[in-house]
């Protein structure tokens, strides 16, 4: 075996394809989009250099910060909800359920396997008033509650897309979470469990810091996967009312494709990948800072 790795000619050959494919799917992607972002124009009308006036306009662009602030506010959001609930999930699956959770995991998982758009077009169903109005809102008439409109208002159309996001997704952090809190010594919490550990202060001062690197690597994807929202905000009310529940990337979207303006959207694209690296940075180092202090 180290013969066959240690010839150049076989890693060339063994790693040549999948080096190519990289290269022509994401890297030139990647690297046109940000050469796009200095230029102004569409394919019809020609291109013309603008240096950093995108990036100007972009800060000076109302309708783009304010997607700015839905995108960071909803992963905030659906982050903090995705983490809790899967940590709660996790939990439960180790030190109450243990071996009978597997069915438990199985179902919770579920719904992440679920087309985005199909899970949207289901809570819009769910929400909906009218002549076929759905079950939650025959739930508050059985109470006396008058029947509401959720997707005619932000709040509304935000609290809606956050349940869709935390029901669809908890399951998978939950087992991402699980299999790090399975990595913990049961002679660890057995022994915190004789010094009269039990419980929350078990969970606090025991397995939460144990599992900690499971659980920054999960905040980590969640806010990465959650900025960049896209298709489930789209189905569910097209970024409405009007566009106060639009995210970035659907300001890109509509700019570089209904408007053709790609240097701008390509701009937009830019300005989203820079916040992810910058969150993740801020979070490694901030870990890195306390590993450090303790």
């Amino acid at each position: 075996m180290n013969r066959v790795f240690g010839d150049r000619k076989t890693i060339i050959i063994l790693l040549g394809p999948t080096l190519v494919l990289y290269t022509l799917l994401k890297l030139v992607p990647v690297a046109w989009s940000l050469g796009l972002s200095f230029f102004e124009g569409n394919n019809l009308r020609g291109f013309e250099f603008v240096g950093l006036d995108n990036f100007a306009k972009f800060v000076n662009d109302p309708a783009a910060i304010q997607s700015l602030w839905v995108s960071v506010i909803f992963a905030v959001l659906a982050t903090a909800g995705q983490i809790v609930l899967g940590y709660l999930l996790a939990l439960l699956y180790v030190f109450v359920l243990r071996k009978g959770s597997a069915f438990i995991r199985t179902a919770v998982f579920f719904p992440m396997v679920l087309p985005t758009v199909a899970v949207a077009l289901l809570f819009r169903s769910f929400v909906a008033v009218g002549d076929n109005q759905g079950p939650v809102n025959e739930l508050l008439n059985f109470f006396g509650i008058p029947s509401q409109e959720f997707l005619a208002s932000t709040v509304g159309t935000m609290g809606v897309a956050l349940a869709m996001t935390w029901w669809s997704s908890m399951g998978f952090y939950a087992v991402l979470m699980f299999t790090g809190l399975l990595d913990i010594p049961d002679e660890v919490i057995e022994s915190a469990r004789i010094d009269g550990a039990n419980g929350l202060r078990l969970v606090r001062h025991i397995v939460l810091p144990l599992s900690a690197p499971i659980l920054i690597s999960s905040i980590i994807f969640s806010f990465n996967s959650t900025l960049k929202v896209f298709d489930s905000l789209l189905a569910l009310n097209s970024g409405g009312p009007g566009t106060t529940t639009a995210p970035l990337t659907l300001y890109m979207y509509r700019t570089a494709f209904d408007y053709a303006e790609y240097g701008y959207g390509s701009t937009i694209a830019l300005v989203l990948t820079l916040l992810c690296l910058v969150f993740t940075l801020a979070v490694f180092r901030t870990s890195a800072k306390q590993t450090k202090e303790s």
